[in-house]
């Protein structure tokens, strides 16, 4: 990538229903894993694809569902579509979509083969700001059925959104990273590990380090699972 580390690992391996808002108003405090419908994917596109329950729905080009191969073992969940998303509809298609392809790459993973995206917001938000709440709250029921329907073996969360939406903490990502965590779902622990979103490093490049680091971790969860 030109700046931090060289991204090559060697030898290492129905109507969703609504989650209720917590207090402070950023974490899903009673996720909806447990209570989501689960249906086929194809059908919850569309239903996302017609979906009118926020406003975004009047400044989208189109939803940006997801990208990859539906049941692959990874799972990488991040937060929003933007410009580039939202004219091509698919997520990671900018600059930050392909700096995460490389990431994936360093670690023997490929959106063409073994890997599934989704973000948590289907929609564009305008100007590329950051997710509101409510927005958050209609929205994350999809990407929990996408979950469900998907059942990936490691889910590599990207950006502090989708980390809150998912791990139901406020704690910031320096906190949080270097941890597997398990998210339940349906009555199954699914391993987790977060990082920072491809975007804020292209911002942030001597950050690169630490994101090499989760790269390393989610190499390890996932071998010990192959």
């Amino acid at each position: 990538m030109g700046l931090g580390p060289v991204w090559e690992l060697r030898h290492q391996a129905s109507e969703p229903p609504v989650p209720q808002q917590s207090e402070s108003g950023i974490v899903l405090s009673q996720p909806v894993l447990e209570r989501a419908v689960l249906i086929d994917l194809d059908s919850l596109a569309q239903q996302a694809a017609q979906c009118k329950a926020c406003g975004l729905c009047q400044t989208r080009t189109q939803t940006v569902f997801a990208d990859g191969v539906p049941g692959s073992p990874l799972m990488v969940v991040g937060e929003a579509p933007g410009a580039d998303e939202d004219q091509q509809g698919f997520p990671f298609v900018g600059r930050a979509g392909h700096l995460l392809d490389k990431m994936l790459h360093a670690v023997g993973m490929n959106r063409r083969s073994n890997v599934y995206i989704a973000n948590v917001l289907k929609c564009r938000p305008p100007g590329n700001r950051n997710p509101e709440v409510s927005e958050i709250e209609q929205c994350a029921p999809f990407l929990y059925q996408q979950i469900q329907a998907s059942q990936p073996k490691v889910l590599f969360l990207v950006g502090r959104f989708a980390i809150n939406a998912l791990l139901k903490t406020e704690k910031p990502i320096s906190q949080l990273r270097g941890v597997v965590h398990q998210i339940e779902l349906n009555g199954r622990q699914v391993p987790a590990v977060v990082s920072y979103h491809p975007a804020y490093l292209l911002r942030r490049p001597e950050e690169k380090s630490k994101s090499w680091d989760d790269l390393l971790l989610l190499a390890s969860t996932l071998n010990s699972l192959a």
